[in-house]
């Protein structure tokens, strides 16, 4: 099983490790498209106003063009431990037993629009790209086909927890076992609703559920099973993908 996140634009600074080395990373087949787009960002970040303006950054987001400019030389740390927002907050990497976290390494991913797919224990550096950075090559061009032909192969069932913008950076649709997950409110007139702020919430709490649980599923109705008997209100939609009620 493969659970995989979205990335947050915000992350802490920092880290323990030794500068960005491509081959540490998970999901080596993607090692090519890496380099290009480090090598694209890392020569926009020495012109400071075309990248403002490609990452539509204004004046109090300015430190992270230094953090772009630093890319191979700033420390890094794992994965799921860099990004920060309502969706990692909810997941709370930092309070996860051992035992969960290595599940993680094994089963979970993040897709990053520099990176592409990582693993939850990759050693990555602060940076700041998103889905829709305006450059040059395009973050679509370099991911479509790569990350869909990574996910399409993959064995077993892929849990896609990713946003709509970075499904569109590529889709798993071609692998019959992935299912992308709807996150819904559901009104007192029994009305189902799609959810912002707390749809990422309910995304978090969710991956940290499964991390804890540490189990690798191997069917839907297996995960169903489980999530009801953990309380989460979990369905199968007749396209296949699943809707989780918050």
């Amino acid at each position: 099983m493969l659970i995989v996140l979205p990335p947050s634009e915000t992350k802490v600074d920092g880290g323990e490790g030794a500068p960005l080395d491509l081959a540490l990373l998970s999901f080596p087949r993607l090692t090519r498209s890496r380099r290009s787009l480090v090598a694209a960002v890392r020569r926009l970040a020495r012109r400071p106003e075309e990248m403002a303006a490609a990452l539509k950054l204004g004046p109090r987001l300015a430190f992270e063009i230094d953090r772009n400019r630093a890319l191979a030389t700033s420390p890094t740390m794992p994965a799921l431990g860099r990004y920060t927002g309502v969706l990692y907050d909810a997941l709370d990497a930092a309070s996860l037993p051992s035992a969960a976290l290595d599940f993680a390494a094994g089963h979970l991913a993040i897709h990053s629009a520099l990176f592409g797919l990582v693993g939850a224990a990759d050693p990555i550096p602060a940076y700041r790209l998103s889905h829709d950075s305006k450059l040059e090559p395009t973050v679509k061009s370099v991911w479509g086909s790569t990350i869909a032909r990574e996910l399409g192969e993959r064995s077993g069932l892929v849990l896609d927890l990713r946003s709509e913008g970075y499904v569109a950076l590529g889709p798993a649709s071609g692998n019959a076992d992935a299912h992308y997950l709807h996150v819904v409110s559901e009104g007192p007139d029994g009305v189902k609703r799609a959810l912002n702020h707390f749809n990422k919430k309910g995304k978090g709490e969710f991956a940290r559920a499964l991390l804890t649980q540490g189990e690798d599923f191997a069917s839907i109705p297996a995960l169903l099973d489980w999530a009801t008997a953990t309380g989460f209100r979990l369905t199968s939609r007749p396209d296949g993908s699943l809707e989780l009620v918050v």
